[in-house]
C-alpha cells in the first residue's frame, strides 16, 4: 500500500444521524459495520473523517 492512502472503518451505526451525515459514510461507501476502506489521504477524506468522529475511525 502506497504511503499517501488511509484506511477508513465504520464503527458506529449512521441509523439515527441526520441525512447530511447518513451522505457521508455513504460517499465513503461504507454500508455494514467495521468495514474497512482505503482511500487517497487528501484534506477532502480528512475532512469527511472529521464531520463524523463518532462514526468512523482511521485505521493504522
Amino acid at each position: 500500500m502506497a504511503d499517501n492512502t488511509i484506511k477508513i472503518k465504520l464503527i458506529g451505526s449512521p441509523i439515527c444521524c441526520p441525512e447530511n451525515q447518513k451522505k457521508i459514510v455513504r460517499s465513503l461507501n461504507l454500508h455494514t459495520m467495521n468495514r474497512v476502506v482505503v482511500r487517497p489521504d487528501t484534506p477532502a477524506f480528512r475532512g469527511m473523517v472529521l464531520k463524523v468522529p463518532h462514526l468512523l475511525a482511521i485505521v493504522k
